[in-house]
C-alpha cells in the first residue's frame, strides 16, 4: 500500500510547490549532564541531604521503651509507634490531621518562597544529588561525562560504568532495606537477611524501593520532577507577584553578551551577563533561568552559586540570579521591603490556620487518654431472666491498653437502681494489647419501665485516677 504524498506549498521566490516540512509535537530527549558547582546554596543542599538521610537510615535503629524500635509501623500487629505513642486504626483522626498539616505547610512554604521542598529535602532531589556525586566521582565532572558517553564501549568505560552502578545499586539496596525496616523491626530484618530467610513482601518491597531509587536518581532525574511530580503542574496557582523566587534581573543582565573583563562593558552598551551558560550547565533540569519562571524550575538554586562565582571573577556585584520577587524587581525594592511583603493576607491565612491545628493536634495527643474501650452488646440474646428474678443483659467491651505499660482496670457500671456486674469487674492488661471482654450485666426487674434505657460503663486504672473511660450503652428489661 503506497503512503500519500505530504501537503506541499508553494516556494515564494521560484513559483514552484515546495513539500511542507512536519514538525514533531514531541520534543526528542536530550540527557542533561549538570554541572557541579560550590557556594552557600549547594552547602545547604548537602546540609538537607546529610540531615534527612541521617534521620531516614538511623532513626530505625533507635531503641526506646523495652527495646522497642522507636519508630515502627507494625502493619501486622496493625499498631503505629512513634516514640512514647502507639497509634490504632481508631487513630486515623491523626493521620487526616497529619496530612492536612503537611498539605497546609506546602501553600505556606510555596506562598513565601516557591518550590524550597523540590529544591532542597525531596527524596527525588536528595537521592539524585548523592547520585550524581558518585558519578562525579567516577566518570569526573560534566566534560569529562560527556566525552566519556560520546565514546565508543572500551574496557575503561566499560568499568567505569559497572563501578558507578553497583555503587548506585548497592546505596538504593540499603535505602530499599531501611526502608521495609520500618515496617519490620530492622534488627529482625537484619537476622532475616543474614540468614537468607526474608518474607516474600520484605523482598518485594525491598527490591521494589531499591528499583525506584535506582531509577529515578540514576537515569530518570530531571524527567520525574518535569513529567512526573504532579506539584510542579499546580505550583503557578500557589505563586504571586510576592512569592519569593529565582530570577533573573534582566533589566541588569540584557544586553548581554561575552567581553573583557578589562574593558568598561556599561560603555559598550553590554549588561551585566557575560552569556557563558553556566546558569544553564549547572541547572538538574536543564532550563535556562533567564527565560524567566519555568514550572521545570525547582528552586535548587544552583545557578545563583554559579552565577555569583562568575560575577566575583568579573568584579561586578552578585545577585544578578538571586532570590526575589517580581514586585521586588519591578519596583527595585530591597531586602526589607521583600520580607515586609511576605506578611500579606495569604501568608497569614495560612499561617494562622497552619498553628491553630497545630495547636490542637497536639493538645489532643497530650491529653489523649492511654486507654480506648467499645461496648458492643450481644446479639445473640437481647434480654433474658436469670436466678432470683433478675433481668440480665450481656456485653463484650474491647479493651485497648495504649500505653506500653501492663496495667489493671476496674470496670463498674451505673444507670439504673440496683445495676450491677455478674463477671469480672478487673481486667488486668498487657502493654500495647488489645482485649475482648464479655460483661454480664444484671439488674432487678423492677428496676424501671419496660423497653431500652441509658447505662454506663466506667473503666478505672487503679494505680493512675486520672485514666479512666466512660462509654454509654443501652440495657433492654423485657
Amino acid at each position: 500500500m503506497t503512503q500519500p504524498a505530504p501537503p506541499s506549498e508553494p516556494d515564494s521566490a521560484s513559483g514552484k510547490t515546495a513539500p511542507v516540512k512536519e514538525k514533531s509535537l514531541y520534543e526528542a530527549h536530550k540527557k542533561v549532564y549538570a554541572r557541579s558547582v560550590t557556594g552557600r546554596f549547594a552547602t545547604w543542599r548537602w546540609i538537607l541531604v546529610w540531615v534527612t538521610q541521617i534521620v531516614f537510615y538511623g532513626l530505625c535503629w533507635l531503641d526506646w521503651t523495652g527495646g522497642r524500635q522507636a519508630v515502627l509501623f507494625d502493619v501486622v500487629e496493625r499498631k503505629f509507634y512513634i516514640f512514647g505513642l502507639v497509634f490504632w486504626p481508631q487513630d486515623v483522626f491523626y493521620l487526616t490531621i497529619l496530612l492536612i498539616i503537611s498539605a497546609l505547610s506546602l501553600f505556606l512554604f510555596t506562598a513565601i518562597a516557591g518550590r524550597l521542598f523540590c529544591g532542597y529535602a525531596c527524596p527525588q532531589t536528595v537521592y539524585t544529588e548523592i547520585f550524581m556525586w558518585v558519578e562525579k566521582l567516577i566518570e569526573g565532572d560534566r566534560p569529562a561525562r560527556m566525552k566519556l558517553d560520546a565514546v565508543p564501549m572500551s574496557g575503561g568505560k566499560f568499568a567505569r560504568k559497572a563501578a558507578k552502578h553497583v555503587i548506585w545499586v548497592a546505596i538504593a539496596l540499603w535505602t530499599g532495606f531501611t526502608f521495609v525496616g520500618y515496617f519490620t523491626p530492622i534488627k529482625t530484618l537484619i537476622g532475616s537477611a543474614m540468614n537468607w530467610q526474608l518474607g516474600p513482601w520484605e523482598t518485594f518491597w525491598m527490591f521494589f524501593y531499591a528499583f525506584a531509587i535506582w531509577g529515578n536518581a540514576g537515569f530518570m532525574r530531571e524527567q520525574v520532577c518535569k513529567y512526573m511530580c504532579p506539584y510542579a503542574r499546580f505550583q503557578g496557582v500557589m505563586f504571586d507577584p510576592d512569592t519569593l523566587i529565582v530570577t533573573y534581573d534582566n533589566e541588569r543582565g540584557e544586553p548581554r553578551g561575552p567581553r573583557s573583563k578589562k574593558i568598561d562593558y556599561k560603555l559598550a552598551g553590554k549588561g551585566d551577563c557575560v552569556d557563558c551558560g553556566i546558569c544553564v550547565q549547572v541547572c538538574p533540569t536543564g532550563i535556562d533561568i533567564r527565560k524567566g519562571l519555568q514550572y521545570e524550575c525547582i528552586g535548587c538554586s544552583a545557578c545563583i552559586d554559579a552565577c555569583d562565582q562568575v560575577m566575583d571573577k568579573m568584579a561586578y556585584p552578585r545577585g544578578l540570579i538571586r532570590y526575589s520577587t517580581e514586585h521586588a524587581l519591578a519596583e527595585h525594592w530591597g531586602t526589607k521591603q521583600i520580607i515586609t511583603h511576605i506578611r500579606r493576607p495569604r501568608t497569614l491565612v495560612y499561617g494562622t490556620i497552619l498553628c491553630i491545628i497545630i495547636i490542637a493536634a497536639a493538645t489532643g495527643l497530650t491529653l489523649r487518654q492511654p486507654l480506648k474501650v467499645d461496648v458492643i452488646r450481644d446479639r445473640a440474646t437481647l434480654a433474658r431472666e436469670v436466678e432470683d428474678g433478675l433481668i440480665e443483659n450481656v456485653f463484650r467491651l474491647q479493651v485497648m491498653n495504649l500505653a506500653e505499660a501492663p496495667r489493671r482496670f476496674t470496670l463498674s457500671v451505673n444507670g439504673l437502681d440496683g445495676i450491677r456486674i455478674a463477671s469480672e469487674t478487673v481486667i488486668d492488661m498487657p502493654p500495647a494489647t488489645t482485649r475482648a471482654i464479655s460483661v454480664r450485666v444484671r439488674v432487678p426487674d423492677s428496676a424501671g419501665k419496660r423497653g431500652s434505657h441509658p447505662i454506663q460503663f466506667e473503666i478505672h486504672a487503679v494505680d493512675h485516677d486520672s485514666v479512666f473511660v466512660r462509654e454509654k450503652a443501652s440495657f433492654f428489661l423485657p
